[in-house]
């Protein structure tokens, strides 16, 4: 298993070590489980609550130093400087696919990666300002699985026409 310094950008945890991570078991196996895709999933669920983990103990309340931290500097800023970035790295990742696009090779793939990386970051540490994690995007998704986009985005329209149209609105 990698080092969790190894999760995220050094830049961005000061302090890991102070975390502590508890080990993480799939529902009916053993922490290291002999079936490959509950053994990768449960690898990358580690490593998303790890990242939670530290995400949450840079907040103010849990004693953040925005001179030590990164992610404590964008919690004290406040909202505005961490929706900025999902903002810059959002484009950013749209570049990179855009380069992908154009010439696919293993620099350009590392850095569309790199670049969705630090959207997912950015996008966690606003999960987190909002009372959220990765657990809530996770169930979202689980609840869209078997839907078909084009229904769902139609229904949401109808919703918000419907909305758009009571007097209560």
């Amino acid at each position: 298993m990698p080092s969790p310094q190894g999760l995220i950008k050094s830049h961005t945890v000061n302090r890991l070590n102070s975390v502590h991570f508890p080990p993480i078991t799939v529902e009916g196996s053993s922490p290291m489980s002999h079936n490959s895709t509950e053994k990768a999933t449960s690898t990358h669920m580690t490593h998303l609550e790890r990242l939670t983990a530290v995400i949450e103990s840079r907040k103010p309340e849990s004693g953040g130093d925005a001179e030590k931290s990164y992610v404590a500097r964008l919690f004290s800023k406040g909202p505005d400087a961490f929706l900025k970035k999902i903002g810059e790295e959002a484009t950013e990742v749209v570049m990179a696919a855009k380069d992908l696009e154009q010439q696919e090779n293993e620099a350009r793939q590392k850095a569309f990666i790199g670049e969705m990386a630090d959207l997912w970051f950015h996008s966690m540490v606003a999960l987190a300002h909002f009372g959220m994690s990765f657990e809530d995007v996770v169930q979202e998704l689980a609840r869209r699985e078997g839907l078909s986009g084009l229904e769902e985005k139609a229904l949401r329209k109808a919703i918000s026409r419907e909305k758009e149209q009571s007097p209560d609105a």
